[in-house]
């Protein structure tokens, strides 16, 4: 009998570990907070690269689907300064290897693949208890318990499961981002789609941007970005849609108006994200029964890469576990062998907030896309 997975988080990494342990005939089951899939939107688009997040599809087998939810075009970018003025353009031609998809159609593409009944909606784990020789048990907000003798932890930024490994917290990184839509921009807002573009938009200055894309059936999702200490909004009543979005534009002061209407004509109320972040290099001493993907594991500002490496963690674990399935030991110690070298490498390199909003934007962050475009 090969040894079941009990997974806390379906998220993208947690669900391409139950695809991959399932194709392998591994019983898994995934207990995910949510009421369901359509609890909540699933953040806007993601670039899949081919070094991570494309390897880890192609584990799970579903790389030909994947491919049939990428949106065409998106590639394309432009850098904009305050004033609404093109400084860098890029198209896509076609040839880019980092294509876009909806975050939340990627989603339902995992769900889509697994049997019913592996995911169980509504389980929001309060805690987690080690019970000893590897096992742990699980504690749900309803009261219900149960344990597992193997635990992997993919549920995020503010993992309950991390604890039992670690007891690093997340750390703001001095950003928060806000997040606003809209929807049928070009036939209700076309000056600032036109400005917005096909793909992407980056609109910078130091210390605050907007990060803008274009999603389906002319939806623009908009990441107002500042460099703002964690505290900014305290004289603000943060359930206040209006309240938050008139403090925020008050930032943008004199920013072309095309600009500004990403949040003054919003058809959504400003969801206010601070980031977060765990230390660089972060890791802990092999436990037993128990191991971490995804933020859970090495929580990063958003740098383009933390759903393609949720991704890899999910595919490499599940293939470690279907290599050595009556060795789950031997399993998680490869996997997070090969984990902490790559995560710390990859959070290891320049901030790319600094790149972003530091002193030098826009041209820093034009200079840093200039050197990516010669390099791909």
């Amino acid at each position: 009998m090969k040894t079941p997975i009990t997974v806390v988080g379906a998220g993208l990494g947690g669900l391409v570990l139950a695809r991959v342990l399932h194709l392998h005939g591994i019983p898994v089951t995934v207990y995910e907070a949510e009421a369901s899939a359509a609890a909540r939107t699933q953040g806007g688009l993601l670039d899949i690269h081919p070094w991570n997040g494309q390897p880890a599809l192609e584990a799970a087998g579903l790389i030909e689907k994947f491919r049939g939810l990428v949106l065409p075009g998106r590639e394309s970018y432009r850098v904009l300064d305050r004033a609404g003025t093109v400084l860098l353009e890029r198209p896509d031609d076609g040839t880019g290897e980092r294509p876009e998809v909806s975050r939340g159609e990627l989603r339902q593409m995992l769900l889509d693949s697994l049997p019913d009944g592996i995911v169980q909606w509504g389980r929001k784990v309060s805690g987690v208890r080690a019970l000893g020789e590897g096992r742990h048990e699980l504690r749900f907000t309803d009261g219900a318990t149960v344990g597992t003798s193997v635990l992997v932890g993919a549920d995020g930024a503010w993992s309950r499961v991390r604890p039992v490994l670690s007891d690093v917290t997340p750390q703001y990184v001095g950003v928060t981002s806000v997040e606003y839509f809209m929807f049928h921009a070009d036939a209700r807002h076309r000056a600032t789609a036109e400005v917005v573009g096909s793909g992407s938009l980056f609109a910078l200055a130091p210390g605050k941007g907007f990060l803008v894309y274009r999603e389906r059936g002319g939806t623009l999702h908009t990441y107002v970005q500042l460099a703002a200490p964690q505290d900014w909004l305290a004289d603000t009543d943060v359930a206040d849609g209006a309240a938050v979005s008139a403090r925020i534009v008050a930032e943008f002061d004199g920013w072309a108006p095309e600009l500004t209407a990403l949040i003054t004509d919003s058809d959504t109320e400003p969801a206010i994200r601070p980031l977060y972040s765990l230390p660089v290099g972060h890791r802990w001493a092999l436990m037993p029964g128990v191991t971490l993907i995804g933020d859970a594991a090495h929580l990063a500002p958003p740098n383009g890469e933390g759903a393609n490496t949720a991704m890899q963690d999910g595919a490499e674990l599940g293939q470690a576990i279907a290599a050595h399935p009556d060795d789950v030991e031997a399993a998680m110690a490869e996997y997070e062998q090969a984990m902490f070298s790559r995560a710390a490498a990859e959070a290891g390199g320049e901030d790319i907030y600094d790149i972003m909003l530091g002193d030098g934007a826009p041209h820093s962050w034009i200079a840093m896309m200039n050197v990516a475009e010669q390099a791909s």
